[in-house]
């Protein structure tokens, strides 16, 4: 059993391409092109493949390659058994279980089964499928497809692991069934992710964190979930490679496994480019969007999704708001000004008389001057509600505090004032504040000032869980008892080891105050790419041998330009008299927001020939950490893919720290 090949010729793939052909092409083409198959055929998947596939194709796709039905795997179905069947699931005990009962006895559901495992099938179940002769029978196809991620982006992945927070960092979870058992599905559905580009990584982790702290601290459970995650999935990685056809036997990338407390403040950070904000504060389920509009004077609700089929939003996503705002607005005059039926619907040409040849031209411009209009006044509505927003609840202010604590140029007196100044602030608003600089601030919380937080910020004790609970992200935010040789050691100037500080990276003089941030995972994929990642911190699963020391050698790749200097106060960036949020000129395009589409200089980029890059966080990615795949992608010209358990909102991130713990004010 074993997946076909999946060639890279004609031209460079991206990650969402490749995951996608291998859905039509090797599993529902295949099928279609069977000997004796008949032209068009049901599909059965379970919950977690419907996922899968729902991720990476449209319907359309699917009708194309002779899918007549799409059916559940888990519901009542009628029989039909003049009709072939294709069975993509997930090879777990239920799922076999059912799809055997469709298939057996005398009156099977369906003439015959192609059927496509999500992931490696156990030999016990493989062989309750063989011993089952009617079954066996009317089997036509029985394959692995190795497939059991969501793609989310272009460049983009998750496992479907929504609770790995929860389940890997909250208190005595460490050795439980839950814990191991998420653990394994998080590698195996991660390796599906190398069996299906046909890589094989160089496996680098997070070492623990507790060994970069001090030589006294405890290791535990949570410490060392990216090294289980690691020990697991190179398990996999080495079956794959014994057994999976065309699989490589020599290292071809590279993968960096790290959890969420690589950078908390990252998940809960007000991001400013288009796509954060639309997420950030807009009442969105996943990418839809629900709003109201006006048709033939009625006002009805209309559905859309902010997806890559939109080339505008492809365009604006990871751009700083303002500079979408002032490209929505150049787009629209440029729309005007060069569409005939755009002159004659605005009135530009009012009150002159059209021509036959006008008449001709509204005909061919309409179809797609309502297209095009459709797509700019969503937007247009879209960036209109959300610089409101802003303005409402004097998000400038806030984004500004966060970033001064990211990099030590506000502290708690100016925490204090924001609080009482801004007596309407939401107490999300403030939590995020609360928690942003605890993450900066080690060690400042005890019991008497946690009892002074909640009541300058009016929040409940569940509440400021979500601040105290941070320590179980490796943010020391207690104060901690000192022993008499700790006590020593400081005198004498020894320092515990800190958190991992942000470089202060070159800006244009007029760049927006509020673009300072950065996630820190763009440290670590900048310097996997320079070579230069600390062994220490990133210790291999399997050393490099010889000369293969990293998969990519500084002196074989383009040069690339300098990226940060010396950490330096931003209060050199002077906020002058009446500087807002939007007080700049057009942003440089080392941070990320340059004129072009990333997204369209990536695939078109011929120079994109490089090992690609892996990141895999466990517990949750943001929208700034999958902007850094899109920004770094053309600098590097190597395919970044970042992968995560789940992708999170700050409001999402915040509900699961409160609930790591049962832990009550008087501890602390």
């Amino acid at each position: 059993m074993s997946d076909s090949d999946s060639s890279n010729s004609g031209g460079f793939r991206t990650f969402r391409q490749i995951s996608r052909d291998r859905l039509l092409q090797e599993m529902l083409h295949a099928a279609r092109k069977g000997k004796g198959s008949a032209e068009w055929k049901v599909l059965i998947m379970d919950e977690v493949t419907v996922k899968v596939m729902s991720c990476s194709c449209k319907m359309a796709d699917i009708t194309d390659e002779g899918i007549s039905l799409v059916e559940d795997l888990n519901k009542r179905r009628q029989p039909l058994p003049a009709l072939d069947a294709v069975y993509f699931i997930k090879p777990s005990r239920e799922s076999v279980r059912q799809f055997m009962q469709d298939m057996s006895g005398k009156s099977p559901l369906y003439k015959k089964a192609y059927v496509f495992f999500s992931s490696p099938i156990s030999r016990d179940l493989l062989q309750a499928i063989k011993s089952d002769q009617s079954v066996l029978s009317r089997i036509a196809a029985l394959r692995e497809m190795n497939l059991e991620y969501l793609t989310i982006d272009t460049q983009g992945f998750i496992t479907d692991n929504d609770e790995a927070l929860e389940l890997l960092f909250g208190e005595n979870n460490e050795g439980t069934r839950d814990f191991d058992r998420c653990i394994e599905t998080i590698a195996t559905r991660l390796s599906t992710v190398f069996a299906s580009m046909k890589e094989f990584p160089y496996v680098r982790y997070r070492a623990a964190r507790s060994a970069a702290m001090d030589s006294t601290s405890t290791t535990t459970g949570r410490d060392l979930v990216p090294t289980k995650v690691a020990a697991s999935l190179w398990d996999r990685l080495m079956k794959y490679k014994a057994n999976l056809l065309n699989f490589p036997q020599v290292e071809t990338c590279d993968l960096i496994i790290v959890d969420r407390s690589i950078d908390p403040v990252a998940s809960v950070i007000h991001e400013w480019t288009y796509d954060a904000m639309c997420h950030d504060l807009l009442d969105m389920d996943g990418n839809k969007y629900i709003y109201e509009t006006t048709n033939g004077g009625r006002r009805e609700n209309k559905e859309v999704l902010l997806e890559e089929h939109d080339p505008i939003w492809v365009e604006l996503r990871d751009l700083f708001i303002a500079d979408a705002s002032v490209r929505l607005t150049d787009k629209m005059q440029t729309f005007a000004s060069k569409n005939k039926a755009a002159q004659i619907k605005l009135g530009t040409r009012e009150g002159q008389e059209l021509s036959t040849r006008d008449m001709q031209k509204v005909v061919q411009a309409l179809p797609q001057y309502r297209d095009q209009l459709d797509k700019l006044s969503l937007h247009i509505h879209i960036a209109t509600l959300l610089n409101a927003k802003i303005k409402q609840d004097g998000l400038s202010d806030i984004g500004n505090l966060e970033q001064d604590f990211v990099y030590g140029d506000a502290t708690i007196k100016e925490l204090i004032n924001i609080l009482n100044v801004n007596q309407e602030m939401s107490s999300e608003n403030k939590l995020r504040l609360l928690m942003i600089y605890v993450a900066t601030h080690p060690e400042k919380l005890d019991a008497t000032k946690r009892m002074q937080w909640m009541k300058l910020a009016r929040l409940s004790g569940d509440e400021m869980n979500a601040v105290t609970n941070l320590e179980f992200l490796g943010v020391q935010v207690s104060k901690k008892p000192q022993s008499g040789v700790e006590k020593l050691a400081l005198k004498f100037g020894a320092r515990k080891s800190k958190r991992p500080l942000r470089r202060t990276r070159e800006q244009d003089e007029e760049s927006w105050q509020l673009s300072r941030f950065y996630p820190l995972i763009q440290d670590v994929v900048e310097d996997i790419d320079k070579g230069v990642l600390s062994r220490e911190e990133y210790p291999y699963l399997k050393e490099p041998s010889g000369s293969a020391m990293h998969s990519s050698s500084p002196s074989s790749r383009p040069p690339t330009a300098p990226h940060s200097k010396p950490v330096q106060s931003m209060r050199t960036t002077a906020k002058g008299p009446g500087t807002t949020w939007a007080s700049r000129g057009r942003a440089s395009s080392d941070d990320g927001y340059s004129s072009d589409s990333v997204l369209k200089t990536a695939i078109s980029d011929p120079k994109i020939n490089g090992k690609r890059i892996f990141v895999f966080i466990i517990g949750g990615m943001t929208r700034s950490e999958l902007r850094v795949a899109h920004k770094l992608t053309p600098q590097l010209k190597r395919e970044v893919v970042l992968g995560s358990t789940n992708l999170d909102d700050p409001k999402k991130f915040i509900r699961k720290v409160k609930g790591l713990n049962s832990l009550d004010v008087v501890d602390f």
